[in-house]
């Protein structure tokens, strides 16, 4: 496929669409695209140009890399080069060399012009007409992408109740980085780890068997009830108080836990009956949101299918493990706790290196069990292809647009589409996992597996909280000692925190009452259409805006602003591009169609050249940035740079709107020019929300 086939079908795509059809538009279109932004085209071509340039005129100097920077203002430039760590190893001054790359390196294509600055700086101007050009005809250079597929594990919510706030982060960015990964043109599977077997799903069996006392057949009857999962939260939350009354009720949870791994028990069946059941309501609360899963591999198939056994026996014969016979780990089996290190032995004895007790990590306990880590590596092993078994597959849910999700069974359908085996992995797990994930990272490479380890990533995040406002709005007594913090934390065990329904919900309620004021010549479907769409950007960029290592504190009224860094400025921002066009009865789709025939390279760069010409470009070189931010976003695991992105590049295109009356201005050339912007800046943040997984409504 041409290049020129390939911006054709972009164009094609990204304007002539319907336009509810293309807000929901999936990230496919974008991933045939090949998308590598200009401004990084250029950006490398600038680097590997300079590079060359030192190379030939110092042939005998060890260069350090070249690093290329953003000018403060866009007037001084679009790309900054310090050339002070060039000093020592060329024995040159910064400015002598920033002087002679200006006069003697020649043409760059795309590059206008470059200027030297103090004390030590290559300042590069883009070639803004051809650049600008380039963008409005969505011309991008075809990059080449790595090669194997990427598994993205989030969410992995034990299922035993309702999903709650901080599920949310966890799932909103596992998805979002998939978007980002996909946007990029890698193949991504995306898997939800199912803890059925742990502690969490015992203790609701015991507040069915025990406290209730109800039959299998009751359970069952009560799983067919809307929001099980709603029942299962206050049952779980009377279960630990129950605990706490009396320290012999635990013994019920270790009989519990020890009769679910038996997998032809009544009480396993009761487990499955009611994980299942969570699990149903978990993957619907998520599809609120737009988040989807290929496959659930559960635990209980780790354990039934030997997982274990099999990485087991590959730990011992490699020497990771050590069976402990004195100390306070005796009878375990320990692998040296990650980060560590090792000592490096004298003489080769054959044996294997001790390890103290103070950096043992526990894998097996005395009592034969296994603990969590050690499945985990087992199922890594998995991931990557390299434990020699696999799960059997069977449907599970299917979507409302028809996608197939799949989960892990004993004995599965003969069909199914094939998992594991990847090149790369993220695990989006909150930062409380670091240890456990190191610990599973250094099995693999202790195990020989390096390439695997250095291809794993946890992608930590902090946890989320109310604020104290929120917490009162939802109805908890807060004491005054409460209301004087900046963040209250949720418990799930003491039936304290915001279930996720509960959440979207109050969210959507909120955004009808403004919708229903602001237009209520509207059908109420409609209406309700447009407050959900707003509720759910709001809440995605909410949990998005922040860093991963931030506490998030969330508030309903800081999350639906329409006000300052959320999802509702974002998208108002588009609507506002909509109305221009339909006020002044231009055929969007037809302009946007034909947007890089509309005006010329020479047009443009009188545009640039003029009054206002730093202002215009500024705002059509952010919008030129977005797979520049992605790269970003994906080499950092960091969603929140493209938040940002979306929410400057909404306020510089509010600012252009209210500084300049396109509908009214009264030089034609300049108008098309105007308009030519507010369709670009359109299509752009439209691509920028998908990827956030925000929606765009028809009006605000």
């Amino acid at each position: 496929m041409t290049n020129d086939v390939i911006f054709i079908i972009g164009n094609v795509l990204s304007c002539v669409k319907p336009e509810r059809e293309l807000m929901s538009a999936k990230i496919t279109f974008l991933k045939q695209c090949l998308e590598e932004v200009l401004y990084r085209h250029l950006e490398q071509k600038l680097a590997q140009a300079i590079a060359a340039f030192l190379r030939k005129r110092y042939p005998a100097a060890t260069l350090p890399k070249i690093v290329i920077e953003q000018p403060p203002k866009v007037e001084l430039g679009d790309f900054a080069v310090p050339l002070f760590p060039f000093a020592k190893p060329l024995r040159s001054a910064p400015l002598k060399i920033a002087e002679s790359i200006r006069t003697e390196i020649g043409n760059i294509e795309g590059i206008a012009e470059m200027n030297v600055a103090s004390p030590g700086y290559l300042n590069v101007k883009i070639d803004r007409a051809w650049m600008a050009a380039a963008l409005a005809s969505d011309r991008k250079p075809a990059a080449e992408r790595p090669s194997g597929k990427i598994l993205v594990e989030h969410t992995s919510i034990n299922p035993n109740k309702a999903a709650h706030i901080g599920h949310l982060r966890n799932a909103i960015l596992g998805d979002t980085f998939v978007r980002l990964l996909r946007y990029a043109g890698r193949e991504v599977d995306v898997q939800n780890y199912i803890d059925n077997t742990g502690v969490q799903v015992a203790d609701v069996v015991v507040g069915f068997t025990y406290l209730e006392k109800k039959t299998r057949a009751e359970i069952e009857a009560l799983t067919r009830r809307p929001r099980f999962d709603y029942y299962c939260w206050d049952l779980y939350a009377r279960v630990s108080q129950w605990y706490e009354q009396d320290g012999q009720n635990q013994q019920a949870r270790a009989e519990t836990l020890h009769a679910i791994e038996d997998a032809s028990s009544e009480t396993a069946a009761i487990a499955d009956l009611i994980s299942s059941a969570v699990l149903r309501r978990h993957l619907e609360t998520m599809g609120r949101l737009d988040i989807e899963y290929d496959f659930l591999p559960r635990e209980s198939e780790i354990l039934h299918l030997h997982f274990w056994d099999a990485a087991f026996a590959k730990l011992k014969d490699a020497g990771v493990l050590t069976y402990e016979t004195e100390g306070k780990n005796t009878g375990c089996w320990v692998m040296r706790r990650a980060g560590t290190g090792k000592v490096e032995n004298t003489e080769d004895t054959g044996d294997a290196q001790e390890i103290s007790e103070e950096d043992q990590k526990v894998i097996v306990r005395s009592n034969g069990t296994v603990g969590y880590v050690g499945k985990d590596i087992a199922y890594h092993l998995w991931k990557f292809g390299l434990l020699g078994r696999d799960f059997g597959y069977r449907k599970f849910y299917r979507y409302p647009n028809n996608h197939e999700c799949w989960i892990s069974a004993v004995r599965g359908e003969l069909h199914h589409p094939h998992f594991g085996g990847v090149s790369e992995i993220y695990n989006v797990i909150d930062a409380r996992q670091s240890e456990a994930q190191s610990t599973v990272i250094e099995a693999l490479r202790e195990l020989g597996h390096k390439e695997a380890a250095d291809h794993y990533t946890h992608f930590s995040y902090e946890m989320v909280a109310l604020t104290p406002r929120c917490a009162a709005e939802l109805g908890y007594t807060l004491s005054e000692e409460d209301k004087m913090r900046s963040y209250i934390e949720v418990s799930g065990r003491k039936g304290f925190g915001v279930k996720a329904d509960d959440l979207i919900d109050q969210l959507v309620i909120s955004a009808k009452r403004e919708v229903d004021s602001r237009h209520p010549q509207l059908a109420d479907d409609e209406r309700q259409d447009i407050a959900t769409q707003i509720a759910i950007g709001a809440l995605r960029f909410f949990m998005l805006k922040f860093t991963k290592q931030s506490v998030i504190a969330f508030d309903f009224k800081d999350a639906l602003s329409f006000e300052g860094e959320t999802g509702p400025y974002a998208q108002y921002a588009v609507v506002r591009a909509n109305s221009i066009f339909k006020k002044g009865e231009v055929d969007l789709d037809g302009f946007c169609g034909s947007l890089g025939q509309s005006i010329s390279a020479d047009e443009l760069a009188k545009f640039f050249s003029r009054e206002n010409g730093d202002e215009f470009w500024e705002l059509w070189l952010a919008a030129g940035k977005t797979s520049y931010i992605v790269d970003q976003c994906i080499s950092t695991t960091e969603p929140a740079h493209l938040a940002k992105h979306a929410f400057e590049l909404a306020q510089l295109f509010n600012t252009f709107y209210h500084r300049h009356p396109i509908l009214t201005e009264p030089d034609e050339k300049k108008k098309q020019f105007l308009l030519a912007t507010v369709a670009l800046v359109r299509r752009e943040l439209i691509r920028i929300l998908e990827v956030t997984g925000v929606t765009v409504p028809p009006v605000m």
